[in-house]
């Protein structure tokens, strides 16, 4: 007798699964110390939260979204009632993967810079995120829950105006995961292909997370389009570190923490 699970499940579940499994991985190649954009002496130093209290929201953020998934993809499945699915080309695909990184960016883009400049929305909401001021993998998604509920409608637009199915919403919105996690890792590994196909990667992202580059580098996860477009981009250049790894730092002026 065959088994298969519903797509619209492995869709529900597929990101949180290739959550762990990546941040588990970026966990153990953050002990190699010439790799990573901080110390661990920083990490443990300067973040103003344990990682028992950071596994617990991701995992409510992550219950968050499986429910948000859920109802979403019964929705769309009565709205297509019982029409046949073809697979889509090659072409169909690329489009529906630019177009939901696009949206996602720029939902993404300009949620995360409200929450900077609204003194409320910062201080009760997104400072939470921030607490991480040496980000780590399995800290991407460490936020407040409203500012996860905002995040995964963000992802919920992206899959609706892109026009793709469940199953291509598996490989998207892993793909999404995998470099969420990456540009929270800390770490510049060698050979990393997002390193060379986007600015947008755990340089330009840890700079964001230095105090004097919070109003900065808004941008995720993919381009960084809007940082440009608007003014709000911070270039940097990556030295290394006395001591082994790597420092991401401001090259207009502003000195790096």
């Amino acid at each position: 007798m065959e088994f298969s699970v519903p797509e619209e499940l492995l869709g529900t579940f597929a990101q949180i699964f290739v959550y762990w499994l990546y941040s588990g991985i970026c966990f153990l190649l953050g002990s190699f110390d010439n790799y990573r954009l901080h110390s661990r002496k920083d990490e443990d130093l300067k973040n103003l939260v344990s990682k028992g209290t950071v596994v617990k929201a991701v995992l409510l953020q992550q219950i968050i979204q499986a429910i948000v998934a859920i109802l979403l993809f019964n929705v769309k499945a009565n709205d297509n009632g019982t029409a046949t699915y073809l697979t889509p080309s090659f072409v169909v695909l690329a489009r529906q993967f630019l177009i939901a990184m696009l949206v996602l960016d720029t939902w993404q883009y300009f949620t995360h810079r409200y929450m900077h400049h609204n003194k409320f929305l910062y201080r009760h909401v997104h400072s939470q995120h921030h607490r991480l001021v040496v980000p780590y993998a399995f800290g991407a998604l460490y936020n407040h829950p409203l500012e996860g509920l905002l995040g995964t409608i963000g992802g919920a637009l992206s899959f609706l105006l892109s026009g793709m199915s469940a199953r291509t919403s598996i490989f998207f919105f892993s793909f999404a995961i995998i470099k969420t996690v990456d540009d929270h890792s800390g770490l510049w590994l060698p050979g990393n292909l997002f390193h060379v196909f986007f600015k947008n990667n755990t340089a330009y992202h840890d700079v964001h997370h230095q105090l004097r580059g919070s109003k900065y580098n808004f941008s995720q996860p993919f381009f960084v389009m809007w940082d440009r477009i608007l003014g709000t981009y911070m270039p940097y250049s990556l030295v290394k570190r006395e001591g082994g790894g790597f420092e991401a730092c401001p090259t207009n002026g502003i000195k790096a923490d």
